[in-house]
C-alpha cells in the first residue's frame, strides 16, 4: 500500500515547520490566540499531533514561532525603508512602514491588542530587543529615546490618525526631532 506522506522534498523538517507555521498564522488569525490548539492545527496540516510537536513544538513554541517571524519581518521592512534616510525623515519613515506592516499583518491586530502591562512593567517597552532596534532607528545610543519612540509608536498603534499622510507629517515634526534632544 502507498504511503500517504504529506511532505514531499528534500528538507522535510524545514518543509514541515514551514506548513505548520502558516496554518498556525491562519487558525491564530481567524479564531485568536485562545482559541488555538495542536488538534486544530494537525487537522488543519493533515497529520497527527505528534508530528506537530516533533516539527515545530508545543502550542508556546509554535505561538512564539508565528510571532517571531511577524516581527521578522516588519523590522527587514523597517530596515529596507531607513537604509539611507537620516535624522527625523528617517524616523518617521520607521514608524509609518512599521505601523503600516503591523495593520496589515493578519496577525498584528491580535498581537498588538493583546499587548499588556503587567505588574513588573510592561515587557514590550523592557525588551532589549525592541529598545536596540528603535536605537537603530534613531541611528545613535539613547535609552530615553529609543524608549520615547517605541511608546509614541503604540500610542499611535492604539490611537491612529485617520489620514496616513497626516499622520506621517505628525510624526516628522514631533517625535522625529524629540528623539534627538539631549537630556539636561
Amino acid at each position: 500500500m502507498a504511503r500517504n506522506d504529506w511532505l514531499i522534498g528534500a528538507d522535510r523538517r524545514s518543509e514541515a515547520a514551514e506548513r505548520i507555521y502558516a496554518a498556525a498564522t491562519d487558525l491564530v488569525s481567524r479564531g485568536g490566540f485562545e482559541n488555538f490548539s495542536i488538534d486544530a492545527l494537525a487537522a488543519a496540516v493533515h497529520c497527527a499531533p505528534s508530528t506537530i510537536y516533533r516539527n515545530a513544538g508545543g502550542k508556546k513554541a509554535i505561538l512564539e514561532a508565528v510571532t517571531m517571524r511577524m516581527s521578522a519581518r516588519i523590522v527587514e521592512a523597517v530596515r529596507m525603508a531607513i537604509e539611507n534616510l537620516h535624522g527625523t525623515e528617517r524616523v518617521a519613515t520607521a514608524i509609518a512602514v512599521a505601523l503600516a506592516r503591523i495593520r496589515a499583518e493578519p496577525l498584528g491586530p491580535l498581537i498588538m491588542g493583546s499587548i499588556q502591562p503587567n505588574h513588573d512593567g510592561e515587557w514590550l517597552t523592557d525588551s532589549p530587543g525592541v529598545a536596540a532596534m528603535a536605537e537603530e532607528i534613531i541611528g545613535h545610543v539613547d535609552p530615553l529615546a529609543a524608549q520615547w519612540l517605541v511608546r509614541v509608536t503604540l500610542a499611535l498603534w492604539y490611537w491612529p490618525v485617520k489620514d496616513q499622510v497626516a499622520e506621517y507629517e505628525l510624526v516628522q515634526r514631533f517625535v522625529g526631532p524629540s528623539t534627538f534632544l539631549k537630556s539636561a
